[in-house]
């Protein structure tokens, strides 16, 4: 058997970031071959995967990338067990890598990726990347909810890691960086449903068009006022749920659209993730 050195322990510590002891293990039984050492504890990484497998993961934290220059972006929501480790550099570094990758290659299937080789690194694919993460964290990870979008697109990801927001945005976006990250950090504090009153689920108009309507007729209001009053009542709703029809968080003078529409900025789309949500 070769002599294991410490030299050679440290510089697979390094590379695996693993403990000393268990590369120490692996170099004695790879007969000191390091290459050989990483994928045992690569194999070690996908066993332990196995076996917590069945764990609650309730925690976890978004990744956001944007790649301006190839107008794509994305975020992926990564599922952990436990809230320090969603807060854990390695985690939040892995949550990184996977939406880059997502956004790179466009693949938003979360069983599907596991497999695919990570874009920045063709040796090793999504689940060795995860398996390599598990081994040093010990709990289960598991990759979530993974949205992607193109164009000019913009990510924000709260300090919290539990929410993250994907804008997608036309005309003078990208001249205006930072006014697009505000409207993300609105879009994170205000909840908006829809961008616009015209894509909002018809059924769930209609249901709140009824509930007022009784509200007025219960109010003892007379018939001829109905509709002017369900209209106030209903433009207040959409003054809540609509993104452009929201008061802007940092300026509540004035709307979304008119705030948007000042800078020569249209927002075309938006998604809003929240861990386990």
């Amino acid at each position: 058997m070769a002599e294991i050195s410490a030299a050679m322990v440290k510089s697979l510590r390094e590379r695996s970031g693993l403990p000393m002891m268990d590369c120490k293990q692996a170099l004695m039984e790879a007969n000191g071959d390091e290459e050989a050492a990483l994928e045992l504890l690569r194999k070690r990484g996908a066993t332990a995967a196995a076996k917590k497998a069945d764990r609650a993961t309730s925690e976890g934290r978004i990744g956001g990338y944007v790649d301006a220059a190839k107008g794509v972006g994305a975020l992926v929501e990564m599922q952990c067990e436990t809230a320090p480790v969603g807060n854990n550099p390695e985690f939040r570094t892995l949550a990184a890598k996977i939406a880059k990758h997502a956004a790179i290659t466009g693949c938003t299937d979360s069983r599907k990726i596991m497999g695919e080789k990570f874009v920045d690194d063709p040796g090793v694919t999504i689940e060795g990347l995860i398996h390599d993460v598990l081994n040093r964290i010990r709990e289960n990870l598991k990759i979530g909810r993974i949205v992607r979008e193109t164009g000019k697109v913009a990510t924000y990801v709260h300090h919290t890691g539990k929410l993250g927001v994907l804008l997608v945005a036309d005309g003078k976006a990208d001249e205006n960086a930072e006014l697009v990250n505000d409207i993300c950090m609105h879009i994170a504090a205000m909840r908006p449903e829809a961008v616009r009153r015209e894509e909002m689920p018809p059924d769930v108009v209609v249901k709140e068009e009824d509930i007022a309507r009784e509200q007025i007729k219960a109010s003892g209001k007379p018939e001829n006022m109905l509709d002017r009053i369900l209209k106030g009542k209903m433009d207040k709703y959409f003054a809540e749920t609509v993104l452009l029809e929201q008061a802007f968080v940092k300026d509540d003078k004035k709307t979304v659209a008119q705030v948007a529409k000042a800078a020569g900025v249209e927002i075309k789309k938006f998604v809003r993730v929240t861990v386990g949500g």
